[in-house]
């Protein structure tokens, strides 16, 4: 362990030591020494029969999950907090922790959190569950009866590895584990964001722990696990997609931070304003996230445009303005293929048309104009009004927002000045890319004021 820094050593140190406390109960009784004979062996071995099968069974699955689909599977871990004391509970998930294999070292140190995070997280559900009256209600299952103790040993079993591995967090990059925004950042994002696939996970372990208890015994409850099996893989086909589309995006956006070095981070950051604007208005998290998408490939299309244009200094001719106007269709033509973009693709190609019809590329008015266009619209003025340039000093928020209202109904919807307004008054606007091009002297660049709609 001498690689792993101090606070974590001792975060592995303290985790282990506490699992440890929750097993030991295992150690009284006749099972830790002594001979047995006859009824007393077999009632040993039936004793241990359910903890040492749900640990074989969890290790396979465990193993399976990891190797094929690189994530975490919980119903067996659950069932067995549904089905045995705190203390067995707590020894199911050791052998998968201490034989799996790890990918970074140091691997004791790695395998021995692993092992005590889960230990300690399934200890907890148990405990949790058998105050509630979980056992009779599992053993003598009465529906709705029987999700009180399960859904609050869920959330146990959620909120102990969230704050074990907030823990290790803090420790790893010593940051503060307190405070406004580390308590949101450590502790209650990943609690909430985990909470949903553990009750899923919850949910099969009940009905494992259920027919466990019924008269069909282990071998039907081991059915519920084949179609968490290939909801795991459906899972896993989904992430490596969602991965492959984001590569994509951020293929096409450092593509275009290259070549337009003057705006480099403006893109994410008309993402993260369109987001805004979308939460506000209540649009559902798929549209949202295709808002988000949109931000992002606005400007996309500059690939198209010559890089002399887009790093001219001085003036643009009419000609070389019209060639730079061209940028939404070229960025329409480029990711017209792109089938999960959706309506994205409609604001790549009309977000910088305005309400009073006068702007480009098709010179749309009012409600001919996509609704996502009109929201990356507003983003995107406004991000170009409070980025700093090399040419010129950022706006202050307000400030931006003023105009943006000034012009609002004319080049901007009020629908979409408004909800950003009301975003910003409510959260505040903290980009999470706030530099533009490195500073360093730059000759006057010509910009055209953002409400002629030739901003670039």
């Amino acid at each position: 362990m001498e690689a792993v820094p101090a606070r974590a050593r001792a975060c592995v140190v303290c985790a282990a030591l506490l699992a440890l406390l929750c097993v030991l109960p295992l150690t009284e009784g006749p099972l830790t020494g002594g001979s047995y004979t006859g009824t007393s062996l077999m009632g040993a071995f039936a004793s241990w029969r359910a903890p040492l099968l749900l640990a074989a069974l969890y290790a396979l699955c465990d193993q399976i999950v990891r190797r094929r689909f690189g994530g975490t599977f919980y119903p067996v871990l659950l069932a067995a907090a549904f089905l045995l004391t705190p203390a067995a509970a707590a020894l199911v998930p050791l052998p998968a922790a201490l034989l799996s294999p790890v990918e970074h070292p140091p691997a004791p140190a790695r395998r021995l959190w692993r092992a005590a995070r889960s230990s300690l997280a399934v200890w907890a559900a148990a405990t949790t569950h058998r105050a509630l009256g979980g056992a009779d209600a599992v053993t003598h299952p009465a529906f709705p009866q029987v999700l009180l103790p399960a859904g609050a040993a869920v959330l146990a079993f959620c909120l102990v590895l969230t704050v074990l591995d907030g823990a290790m967090l803090a420790a790893v990059t010593a940051a503060p584990a307190w405070g406004r925004g580390a308590l949101r950042r450590t502790w209650r994002g990943p609690f909430t964001h985990s909470l949903a696939p553990v009750a899923v996970h919850g949910l099969a372990g009940l009905m494992t722990a259920v027919l466990w208890k019924s008269p069909y015994g282990p071998v039907a409850a081991l059915l519920v696990l084949l179609p968490m099996g290939v909801s795991c893989w459906v899972f896993a086909q989904y992430h490596r997609e969602r991965t492959a589309h984001q590569a994509t995006i951020r293929a096409l956006v450092q593509a275009v931070d290259i070549k337009d070095g003057y705006t480099r981070g403006h893109s994410e950051r008309v993402g993260q304003a369109s987001v805004m604007i979308a939460r506000e208005l209540g649009m559902d998290d798929d549209r949202v996230e295709v808002l988000r998408f949109a931000g992002i490939l606005h400007d996309v299309g500059k690939l198209g445009v010559p890089t002399r244009l887009l790093r001219k200094d001085g003036p643009l001719t009419p000609e070389e303005r019209r060639i730079i106007e061209l940028h939404p269709e070229y960025g329409h033509e480029m990711v017209r293929g792109i089938s999960f973009l959706g309506e994205a693709r409609a604001a790549i190609l009309h977000h910088h048309e305005r309400l009073d019809g006068t702007g480009y590329p098709y010179g749309l008015a009012g409600g001919q104009i996509p609704e996502c266009a009109r929201v990356v619209a507003v983003a995107d003025a406004f991000d170009a009004m409070t980025s700093t340039r090399s040419y010129r000093r950022a706006r202050p928020v307000d400030v931006a927002v003023a105009e943006l209202e000034r012009c609002a109904g004319a080049q901007f919807d009020p629908r979409m000045v408004t909800a950003l307004a009301a975003a910003l008054s409510r959260h505040g606007w903290s980009p999470a890319v706030t530099s533009d091009e490195p500073a360093r002297p730059q000759p006057p660049r010509q910009r055209t004021h953002y409400r002629t709609g030739a901003h670039r």
